[in-house]
């Protein structure tokens, strides 16, 4: 795809529903007795892999896609019934990683396979957790990667220090002890995204939580409930971006989720000096949402480190291509975790800003940005990976020269509408 170049963006929109909500909202609506009704539900790959899944498992779903209403029937912890084919994940490494969870506990046996980018992506960081609770995994290719079998078993409750702080990881030994024995309970070195433990809390399970220890004891039963999306601060974070460092520009993104272990993106902008407003704030089950305003800053460079990374893991790449316009050096340190993401983030970030002419270097956990250069346009390779597609669709519109992205289709694991959405703002 070939990018349109933008002087200025302006006007207001609002982003798809949260990725991470819509997932859980399919897995624990399913698990729960009656019929849970979700708006707002993210229209995009990734999540309609979760629909397919659960509807192979026997669960009746409803998708109205014209309306992003999702109708879940569901049949209680104990209603899965055992797939007649391989359960394929597509792109998405949330289903992978939270269904495991599930099927750790359901008494039958289970394949799960998925795209080329997630026969790369480790499986081992759930597989030792849910195998020490008495699920058995065998990794077909013997890598730790998809494809997979697992056969669930009768589980019991384990303390388990993560050595990584991941949603996922946590997230499926949390939904697996919703059917072991005893309690179960959850360690990161530093907290991530908590959907999962407020949504288990709205549908009735009984969950605690104290600093980054999270733990479940065994439900009896779920209940089916009503679940508004709000919209996905990861969407919103390409056009955060674009209204700081395009000139001229005001942007405001309509009801985004600000769940405080979401919203590193935010405390970053005001770090680094930018317009950013909050209105509208309000709580909605557990999750914050606001209108965001966003106005063309001065943007100088920061250090982005420690208990912040996982607050804004996934809008790394997007805040990458805002320090190679801010003025200054930007260190980012500790994500280790972007290797091994739908790509690795790390390298096709530096390679893809060094071939634009940023100052880039990678490191072991991060990245080195002295910004302030021109950039200019080249080809993109995005590696299949939608972060990567969408973050430099904003840096190619404001590169001298022309930009051409290499698999800028596959934003639709996300954001099916984001070029969309973009060109409006370049209308406004």
């Amino acid at each position: 795809m070939k990018l349109s170049h933008f002087s200025r963006l302006r006007g207001e929109v609002t982003v798809p529903g949260d990725k991470s909500i819509s997932h859980r909202s399919i897995m624990l609506g399913s698990l729960a007795k009656g019929t849970t009704e979700v708006t707002g539900f993210l229209q995009g790959a990734d999540c309609l892999s979760s629909i397919a899944c659960f509807q192979k498992m026997g669960i009746e779903i409803e998708n109205d896609a014209a309306t992003n209403t999702v109708r879940i029937h569901g049949k209680g912890l104990h209603g899965l019934t055992a797939p007649s084919s391989v359960l394929d994940v597509g792109n998405s490494g949330t289903t992978t990683r939270l269904m495991s969870g599930i099927l750790a506990a359901q008494p039958f046996t289970s394949t799960i396979d998925g795209d080329a980018s997630i026969r790369k992506r480790p499986m081992g960081r759930i597989m030792t957790p849910l195998s020490r609770m008495g699920a058995s995994f065998s990794s077909l290719k013997q890598e730790q990667c998809a494809p997979f079998t697992i056969t669930g078993g009768s589980l019991h409750g384990i303390d388990y220090p993560s050595p990584v702080a991941s949603a996922q990881v946590k997230s499926a030994i949390l939904l697996a002890g919703l059917y072991a024995e005893g309690q179960t309970s959850v360690t990161e070195p530093y907290l991530s995204r908590n959907h999962t433990e407020l949504m288990l809390e709205a549908f009735g399970a009984n969950i605690r939580t104290e600093g980054t220890t999270a733990t479940v004891t065994p439900a009896q039963e779920l209940t089916a409930r009503q679940i508004a999306v709000p919209g996905d601060i990861s969407s919103a974070a390409y056009f955060i971006a674009a209204g700081l460092i395009t000139p001229n520009s005001e942007i405001t993104i309509r009801h985004v989720g600000i769940n405080p272990t979401r919203d590193g993106i935010l405390t970053v902008c005001r770090a680094m000096g930018a317009y950013i407003r909050l209105s509208n704030v309000k709580d909605d089950v557990g999750e914050p949402v606001a209108d965001i305003t966003v106005a063309s800053s001065p943007l100088h460079g920061c250090t982005i480190e420690g208990d912040l990374i996982p607050k804004l893991i996934d809008e790394i790449p997007i805040l990458a291509v805002m320090a190679s316009f801010a003025e200054g050096t930007t260190i980012i340190r500790d994500a280790q975790e972007l290797k091994v993401k739908e790509s690795n983030r790390i390298d096709v970030m530096v390679a893809n800003l060094s071939d634009m002419g940023v100052d880039i270097e990678g490191t072991d956990d991060g990245m080195i940005i002295r910004g302030g250069r021109p950039l200019h346009g080249t080809t993109i390779d995005s590696k299949l990976d939608h972060r990567i597609a969408m973050s430099f669709a904003i840096a190619g519109g404001l590169a001298e020269g022309n930009t051409d992205i290499l698999g800028a289709e596959i934003a639709n694991v996300s954001y099916p509408a984001f070029y969309q959405d973009l060109n409006h703002l370049m209308q406004s």
